[in-house]
């Protein structure tokens, strides 16, 4: 670890991890422990017991409808199957073949480890390689 880097994160990280447990325990002594109990603590308010079920199922539920909802969302958008936009992208490079037969300006003595650009191939040419013998 250099000495120029903070430790700040870690000290955060164990704050919140700590905080975690203690207000955990503290919900589980809520919800489990009788009324004296609670009273002899010195606590003399505390919500009701309900809310130690209803939380936690709101929370559920909430994070169900959360992905329902992004579910949705992409259904949404997500074009049909009639549509041109399933077949073409608008966010990616058109499929050329240049002169020398490399695609997308690759280079026949490139030897660099990169990654070949992201395109999409004409419906006609996928048809042509797959469906002509």
């Amino acid at each position: 670890m250099s000495p120029t880097s903070s430790r700040a994160s870690e000290f955060y990280g164990f704050v919140a991890w700590t905080l975690t447990y203690l207000l955990f325990i503290v919900y589980l002594l809520w919800g489990l422990l009788p009324d004296s109990y609670i009273v002899w603590l010195g606590v003399g308010w505390y919500p009701s017991r309900e809310w130690s079920i209803l939380i936690p199922a709101w929370s559920l539920v909430l994070v169900l409808l959360t992905y329902w909802t992004y579910f949705a969302l992409t259904i949404r958008g997500t074009p049909g199957f009639g549509d041109a936009a399933s077949l073409y992208s608008q966010s990616v490079e058109d499929f050329r073949v240049r002169r020398n037969g490399h695609a997308n300006g690759k280079d026949e003595g490139d030897e660099t480890e990169q990654l070949d650009e992201l395109y999409d191939i004409p419906i006609e040419v996928v048809n042509r390689v797959l469906y002509t013998q």
